[in-house]
């Protein structure tokens, strides 16, 4: 159950990075509902990393939410901010999913 709650804290910081880039695009009450939404998403992440740190192991669980946070946000800027998908950066995003996966897999 922690792992669900490690992959939902993930999303959501997924979610808190995507609200702080559409801020910063934005003026006016608009900016300040994207940065309502960070603080939302923002919470809710850090609630939810705690809970999975509770039976998991920080070290893992830090990097698991850290990996899970980049490469969201990478692909959100890639299909939402419109931002470069050059060979590196899927070749490296791809990498980080593999660290990921050999996280889970190597803990208890």
């Amino acid at each position: 159950m922690n792992w669900i709650f490690l992959v939902i804290a993930g999303l959501f910081e997924v979610g808190f990075a995507s609200c702080l880039g559409k801020a910063k695009e934005t003026s006016g009450t608009t900016s300040g509902l994207w940065m309502g939404g960070f603080f939302i998403c923002l919470s809710i992440s850090m609630l939810l990393l705690y809970k999975a740190t509770q039976t998991l192991p920080i070290g893992t669980a830090y990097a698991v939410w850290t990996g899970i946070g980049a490469v969201g946000t990478v692909l959100v800027g890639i299909f939402i901010f419109k931002e470069p998908a050059t060979f590196w950066r899927i070749f490296f995003i791809c990498t980080l999913i593999t660290s990921i996966i050999g996280l889970k897999f190597v803990s208890n």
